[in-house]
């Protein structure tokens, strides 16, 4: 079975690269520092995010009481090691803050696409720092 391959303005991206495993395991690879990957959730799919090289910004998007969504900022990088869990529910983006970064992560399903809602860089408020394009 190959591995499936996607590319856009953002980046490239290696897709299902353990296709026996019950979930997914995924690489991107991120040119540019001028283009924010968000925002998106899962109801059904717990995401886990790690950065072999360069560097991210990663926004959660929190869903509060009164129906609003809190932004948190975490950051990643090949000098901080650290395994982002993403659980359903919370909204996810990031933005490479170095050219030629990477990011590796498993998702607990393989991906569906009914289980993947979609809104705008900004829909929440929040400042990624760069006017996205």
């Amino acid at each position: 079975m190959s591995v499936q391959y996607h590319e856009d303005d953002r980046g490239q991206r290696l897709l299902n690269i353990f296709p026996e495993v019950d979930g997914q395991v995924n690489i991107t690879h991120v040119n540019s520092t001028s283009h924010i990957v968000a925002w998106h959730k899962h109801i059904l799919q717990t995401d886990y995010w790690f950065c072999p090289k360069g560097s991210f910004k990663v926004g959660l998007g929190v869903p509060q009481q009164d129906g609003s969504v809190k932004v948190e900022w975490e950051y990643i990088s090949d000098k901080n090691h650290k395994v982002l869990t993403i659980e359903p529910g919370i909204w996810h983006g990031y933005m490479a803050l170095q050219p030629e970064s990477i990011m590796m992560y498993y998702l607990t399903h393989k991906y569906n696409p009914k289980d993947e809602w979609k809104t705008p860089p900004g829909s929440f408020g929040e400042d990624w720092g760069v006017v996205n394009k």
